[in-house]
């Protein structure tokens, strides 16, 4: 079955379907007030086969390039290495971009004047973060400093470059154990897969050189457990939240719920939030 899409709806492709874009592709499916599910990009179209034939209307498959010629919005949710391969076709038509991976938006942040020069938009959604909109409300007055610390499940940061690189033995922690203390940026860039939130966290408020991070890996926790700390000349103030992972250890479930509910937002007639 095709899909029958109104005139004015906006045409929304993702590209990964793995545990986020999975969610967000069976949400649109289902229906969200003006928008359309037209087409998804994946690696291996014959693994997801059975997943797209249950939806009721299925969607193109294409190659991550050409997703920004069948919609309105793309939605990265694959790997932060495919990032520029889906973001920059994109919003060099114009087009919107919602970008998952935010950690890997660092290092391709000529994006950004790309989509300026193009009339495309890049939008990041909250993610794990609550409290975005106040960090975001701070930074329009002064925002004296940000500090966050993440505490992850060991099966949640196996594998990062940083660990690896440093030859850490993570397997057989009995108490926590901080594995890195310094800027946004540097976290990125050592645990590509784990700091999203606070490369999030640091371009809603201060950049990624200002804010500072710390990353434990403990293995007394099973969730992903985010605490951070603002000062500004508005307010002070802390937020924390523990996140339930999704089927991959490494994101939390409320990612691609946080997805979905930016996409709500493009169209809804009400709309609660900055």
């Amino acid at each position: 079955m095709t899909d029958q899409k109104a005139s004015n709806d906006l045409r929304v492709a993702i590209a990964g379907l793995g545990s986020i874009g999975s969610k967000i592709v069976t949400a649109l499916d289902q229906g969200i007030e003006g928008l359309a599910l037209s087409a998804v990009a994946v690696r291996d179209p014959a693994k997801h086969q059975a997943f797209l034939s249950g939806l009721r209307h299925r969607p193109q498959i294409l190659p991550i390039d050409q997703l920004g010629d069948a919609a309105d919005i793309v939605v990265e949710c694959a790997p932060s290495s495919q990032l520029r391969a889906i973001v920059e076709p994109a919003v060099k038509r114009g087009r919107s971009a919602v970008v998952v991976s935010v950690g890997g938006l660092l290092d391709n942040f000529d994006l950004v004047d790309l989509a300026r020069a193009k009339g495309g938009r890049i939008l990041v959604p909250t993610g794990a973060l609550i409290g975005l909109d106040a960090v975001n409300a701070a930074a329009v007055g002064t925002i004296h400093s940000v500090k966050m610390v993440t505490r992850k499940p060991i099966d949640g940061l196996r594998g990062a470059p940083f660990i690896v690189q440093n030859n850490i033995d993570i397997d057989n922690l009995r108490e926590p154990l901080k594995l890195f203390e310094g800027s946004a940026r540097d976290a990125a860039k050592g645990f590509p897969a784990n700091v999203n939130v606070a490369v999030a966290l640091s371009l809603a408020g201060i950049g990624p050189d200002r804010t500072q991070m710390q990353v434990w890996a403990d293995p007394t926790v099973t969730r992903n457990v985010h605490r951070i700390e603002v000062e500004a000349d508005s307010a002070r103030f802390s937020m924390s939240i523990e996140n339930i992972p999704s089927e991959n250890p490494k994101t939390g479930m409320i990612t691609a719920l946080s997805v979905i509910a930016l996409l709500r937002k493009q169209r809804a007639t009400l709309c609660v939030g900055t």
